[in-house]
């Protein structure tokens, strides 16, 4: 990626296209035509090149590569690399990539994870499991220009389980996650993953983390409703939300008119919030 932190060249991307949409490269086995980490490359290159004009970023999520052994790493690296090539072809500067990895590891297993991350693969940013504190996040937060986006109040109905557990003060432990987040924070590179599904938290989340950057899971199949999402989540200035669309993308007949479409409803989506 160019010059500058991970999240400038993200925003500067986002009001270059006009675009909040992030396409989650996830090749579930039921999408593939053959059970190989080729037919998972060629799904995921199809959909990078089909949305890369209204792409603010990309997400691929690593488990879905791992699965094939060394041919999905090397699936995965391929992808990387046509995200790469639809940049420069495009000409609208680079194309952020979010490894969806929600790593979660303290030490040296820390720092062998971010290394993969962003030096082996290349990846700009990556997902983190915050439960083992704040040292587990350290490794990471050297990497200066790229982004970390700490799971917060993820949009599967589980979440509950532990997320929303009450503190002695009350919170819910997300709101303590978010909190420590703006304390961790050193160097302006964390974002949070926040699930469209709840937009109630997520327009709390939004009070705590004002400015802060959100990926944003959950809409399409998961049934976040996008304009309850907008209205929770958006910051003033029409930022600051990720709105992460994975499978009606990836399994669209044509991913360029699907990325199209989605494009086009969250635009409508915001001229009608503007007009009531």
């Amino acid at each position: 990626m160019a010059q500058g932190t991970f999240f400038s060249i993200l925003e500067e991307r986002s009001r270059a296209l006009g675009s909040l949409l992030c396409v989650g490269l996830d090749p579930h086995p039921g999408l593939l035509p053959a059970p190989t980490a080729q037919s998972a490359r060629d799904l995921c290159l199809r959909a990078v090149r089909g949305a890369a004009t209204w792409a603010v970023a990309f997400k691929p999520n690593i488990a879905f590569f791992e699965a094939f052994g060394a041919p999905g790493w090397e699936a995965l690296r391929a992808v990387i690399e046509a995200i790469h090539e639809q940049a420069d072809r495009l000409g609208r500067g680079p194309i952020p990539i979010i490894l969806d990895a929600k790593r979660g590891d303290i030490a040296s297993t820390a720092e062998a994870y971010a290394r993969a991350a962003f030096e082996v693969l290349g990846a700009d940013a990556i997902t983190l499991n915050p439960y083992l504190g704040y040292d587990s996040i350290t490794p990471f937060l050297e990497y200066r220009q790229k982004g970390l986006f700490i799971l917060c109040k993820t949009s599967n109905p589980g979440s509950a389980d532990v997320q929303d557990v009450l503190l002695r003060d009350g919170r819910p432990l997300y709101e303590h996650v978010a909190q420590r987040v703006n304390e961790w924070d050193r160097y302006g590179n964390l974002g949070l993953v926040v699930g469209a599904t709840f937009p109630q938290a997520l327009a709390r989340l939004r009070q705590i983390a004002p400015q802060r950057w959100f990926l944003v899971p959950g809409l399409g199949a998961q049934g976040g409703e996008l304009e309850a999402t907008l209205r929770a989540g958006l910051r003033p200035d029409g930022l600051g939300l990720l709105l992460n669309l994975s499978r009606a993308i990836l399994a669209a007949p044509d991913p360029a008119r699907a990325a199209a479409e989605w494009h086009d409803k969250i635009t409508q989506t915001l001229r009608e919030m503007e007009q009531q």
